[in-house]
């Protein structure tokens, strides 16, 4: 299996002399080169019919270029047509993909990762991502075309590198987000005058966010034009949900958002940021003597209290909105649905729902509806739009107290082998013997699309276990509901991070 969580991700290195050794050093080595994702398109075209059209996007990374030429010629060497539609976030590679009524749409991004990495997210015609099963087939397919005997004329092979046309998917996305402004102050209130510090992580919304924002009143200054590159220092890929700081710690930070931040009176949004590719945001709020990370959830209760009528809410199994009992106090009617981790779960989740809806990860994954441009709705996580959706709500006045939050910790240990993890071993039943044994009694499960996740969940007590679908690490997050102490459930992670340690860890 080639895909992670979120789609193809690995270290961009040259290409291989063969298909086999393109294929083992994304195995081995996580490294992706230009051999691999021409492989890709190949295997891609196999779900198509000849002359039909796949649009390609991508964000601003150095090795990019050369992989959209690979995947180009890997699409069209299949019969493919192929749309280029340029710089942009995936948000915007998923609109295009709808205007242009392609089958599949193709991001080359390593979202949040570092600059030196990238890889493929694939939307369907309809704007979901690809399914696991979908991604097995087509893994499947990618080692038997490396194994088929084919010969290219690089003549040809340098011709197919070219799109049949292209489209500009940045502008399109702009006129989207022009909508969505429009929506939100509709559904929700016209945005308060503010002044906020913007941080598009260098990607393709820093070249037009804060002018937009600065139409509707408020006063954005983008600051990641200062970075040395995409992701670097700066963006929503470099926080943490739970990170907080006092003023003098930002002013010492390494991450250029924060410590741009000046001191303001507490209780108030002083600054934004999106990942890399555009997908996700986080806030950054004001609180006495610093500053802290207004994550997913806590963006996702400021929608929802300031929502009306029915709404299904769908969250991850790391968002602490399933321990709250404040979707009770709401003004609107919540149907609530917990998903696996990856923001296709949450899509999938609200797919058929016949409300408003939001989907939401505490990284700042915010799944919302948007206009589909040949009809209706689709879904998407834009973090453009659900940076105006939050401050179009947080403007309406007289609503419900925020949700009281209880204790979150995630600790992720790095350089797993992911092979000895699977939720269902042995470990497995030792560190629910260690929960157990200091926590009570504690139900044991799991979730479909998460094959390797285990959580152990009692009355407002969540440890759930799960390896990174992106990287080579494994990740423990504790859960608590508001008024349990955190000091025996903290032992316990700690006692099953060390065990961990022991035995997963390469040496």
């Amino acid at each position: 299996m080639l895909f992670g969580t979120d789609g193809i991700r690995g270290i961009v290195c040259q290409s291989q002399d063969s298909d086999e050794g393109a294929i083992d050093a994304l195995v081995d080595n996580r490294s992706i080169s230009p051999r691999f994702m021409r492989l890709v398109g190949e295997a891609l075209s196999r779900f198509t019919k000849p002359d039909d059209y796949i649009i390609i996007g991508w964000d601003d990374r150095p090795g990019n270029l050369e992989l959209v030429k690979s995947l180009t010629a890997g699409l069209k060497l299949g019969s493919c047509r192929v749309i280029h539609g340029g710089l942009c976030a995936t948000p915007g590679l998923h609109n295009a993909l709808l205007e242009t009524k392609s089958v599949f749409g193709c991001m080359i991004t390593a979202s949040h990762n570092p600059v030196s990495e990238s890889g493929i997210k694939i939307f369907d015609q309809n704007g979901y991502k690809t399914s696991p099963e979908m991604e097995v087939e087509l893994s499947e397919l990618i080692i038997q075309i490396a194994a088929e005997d084919r010969e290219v004329d690089k003549i040809d092979l340098e011709a197919a590198k070219n799109p049949d046309s292209t489209y500009d998917a940045n502008e399109a996305h702009q006129g989207l987000i022009a909508k969505r402004i429009a929506e939100y102050s509709e559904q929700f209130a016209h945005i308060n005058s503010q002044s906020l510090l913007l941080d598009c992580s260098k990607g393709a919304p820093s070249n037009w966010l804060a002018e937009m924002l600065q139409g509707i009143g408020i006063n954005a200054v983008e600051v990641s034009s200062e970075a040395l590159a995409l992701n670097h220092n700066c963006g929503a890929g470099e926080l943490s949900p739970t990170d907080s700081w006092t003023w003098e710690e930002a002013k010492q930070s390494a991450h250029l958002l924060i410590r741009s931040l000046e001191k303001s009176p507490a209780g108030k949004i002083i600054a934004a940021a999106l990942d890399g590719d555009g997908d996700r945001c986080l806030l950054i709020e004001s609180i006495e003597n610093g500053c802290r990370v207004v994550d997913g959830d806590a963006m996702a209760d400021h929608i929802l209290r300031a929502a009306k009528g029915d709404w299904h809410l769908a969250a991850s199994i790391e968002s602490d909105l399933a321990l709250s009992s404040s979707l009770s106090r709401l003004n609107a009617n919540v149907k609530f649905s917990q998903t696996a981790v990856g923001d296709r779960w949450l899509s999938d989740t609200l797919r058929h729902s016949n409300c408003e809806v939001i989907g939401v990860e505490d990284s700042g994954h915010i799944v919302l509806s948007a206009p589909n441009p040949n009809g209706g709705r689709c879904l998407v996580g834009d973090g453009s739009a659900s940076l105006i959706a939050v401050l179009s709500a947080i403007s309406v006045a007289d609503k419900p107290p925020r949700f009281t939050r209880g204790f979150k910790q995630r600790i992720s240990i790095k350089d797993t082998d992911r092979k000895l993890w699977d939720g269902k071993n042995a470990l497995s039943d030792q560190i629910e013997e260690i929960a157990t044994s200091s926590l009570g009694e504690l139900e044991r499960k799991s979730i479909a699309e998460e094959p390797n996740l285990m959580l152990l969940e009692g009355d407002g007590v969540s440890i759930g276990i799960r390896n990174s679908g992106t990287q080579p690490k494994t990740n423990v997050s504790l859960r608590l509901a508001a008024g349990i102490d955190e000091q025996i459930p903290l032992e316990v992670v700690n006692k099953i991070v060390e065990l961990l340690k022991e035995n997963i860890v390469n040496q």
